[in-house]
């Protein structure tokens, strides 16, 4: 029985490694040539986002990122 499980568990580490490897070379899901590339999201991202109070800007809500970036 542990030799079963030792297998069967080195089977699960080795199918979750592919999974995360597939998932990171968007290779789940079908993309769209059209969508812009993460880089330029993040660095949407960085320059809305308001680091501090002091500046007397508004700290945006992530669920207003959310809306922004879904065009909703």
């Amino acid at each position: 029985m542990e030799a079963l499980h030792a297998v069967d568990l080195r089977a699960a580490i080795a199918l979750h490694q592919s999974i995360l490897k597939a998932a990171f070379e968007g290779g789940l899901v079908p993309q769209d040539p059209t969508d812009e590339p993460a880089s330029a999201l993040l660095a949407y991202l960085r320059s809305t986002e308001v680091t501090g109070r002091a500046s007397g800007r508004r700290r945006i809500r992530r669920a207003d990122k959310l809306q922004v970036i879904l065009n909703i």
